[in-house]
């Protein structure tokens, strides 16, 4: 099982995993007890609370995920954005941790764009690899996309089984 947000059939192991935990009562108010579940932390990625018995909870992840790219202002106004509202979002940095094909089809499909709706053109890359040539497919550009992560526009935020990109950062709150 892989611990990062966002690895493919991740949202099924953390579903399996939260069932099991369940079924077996170990789970108190939200949280699962890891005092039994050392090894399936990791797996379900939450994040370490000490509770006052001195026994380790976690916290489930948030439902809120962000595309981030920290250096850029945009990304962290919007990221500023979502935490005023009260949401603790996954922040993913998508130039350390780009996502796959398959994943960033689906988020083109939640934003209704196609590929090069969300490809940064100005950016060196673009122009390098002749990616506004017209005989390029949709597999071409997403492919290009996961290789060169610096191409996808950002910030991306989902939530709810729906998408937004934060430019400007007000669109997110659509999805929120």
């Amino acid at each position: 099982m892989r611990s990062e947000c966002g690895a493919t059939g991740f949202h099924d192991v953390v579903v399996a995993e939260t069932r099991a935990i369940h079924s077996q009562g170990l789970a108190t108010d939200g949280c699962e007890e890891a005092g039994a579940l050392q090894g399936r932390r990791e797996a379900i990625n939450c994040e370490p609370n000490i509770a006052p018995t001195g026994q380790i909870k976690t916290r489930a992840m948030s439902a809120v995920t962000i595309y981030h790219n920290p250096r850029c202002t945009t990304s962290r106004r919007t990221l500023e954005l979502i935490r005023s509202k009260g949401v603790e979002p996954t922040v993913i940095e998508y130039l350390k941790k780009p996502p796959s094909a398959a994943e960033l089809d689906r988020i083109l499909a939640l934003l209704k764009m196609e590929p090069r709706d969300l490809m940064r053109k100005k950016e060196d890359e673009y122009k390098a690899l002749k990616l506004d040539r017209s005989d390029l497919t949709r597999k071409d550009l997403i492919s290009a996309m996961v290789e060169h992560p610096i191409l996808i526009e950002r910030p991306i935020v989902l939530s709810k089984g729906k998408a937004a990109l934060g430019r400007p950062p007000e669109n997110v709150a659509s999805v929120l």
